[in-house]
């Protein structure tokens, strides 16, 4: 499967970003989910959602301000990110694994190309 990431853009703080995800095949995976990586610093997990129950699990940072969801006709899956803080600019990625966790980049075996956030102050 190949996943293909989109809607990343320049905004300000406080402002909202919509990222999608697509895949060019049925997400027959337990997990897909959000990463992102800043300048300098590793790649840190975001959000994942389940496949099996709609079970989303977030980073602390941006638990109350982004939210995860999937399209499961579409193949899509989806960040939504409100009140968005300069501490958010990063590449965000989406991917797709059996781990329902987002604790560790190898956990996902398919990754898309990356989207660039930036949020100004």
């Amino acid at each position: 499967v190949q996943l293909q990431a989109s809607g990343g853009g320049l905004v300000q703080a406080g402002g909202s970003l919509r990222l999608s995800c697509a895949a060019t095949a049925t997400l027959n995976y337990r997990s897909t989910a959000w990463f992102r990586q800043a300048p300098g610093k590793a790649r840190e997990g975001v959000a994942c959602i389940s496949s099996e129950d709609g079970s989303t699990y977030y980073k602390d940072a941006v638990l109350g301000r982004f939210t995860i969801s999937r399209d499961n006709i579409k193949n899509m899956v989806y960040l939504q990110m409100n009140m968005l803080k300069p501490e958010d600019t990063a590449t965000y990625y989406c991917a797709a694994g059996q781990v329902i966790d987002i604790a560790s980049p190898s956990f996902y075996a398919y990754w898309g190309q990356g989207t660039q956030v930036t949020v100004s102050s």
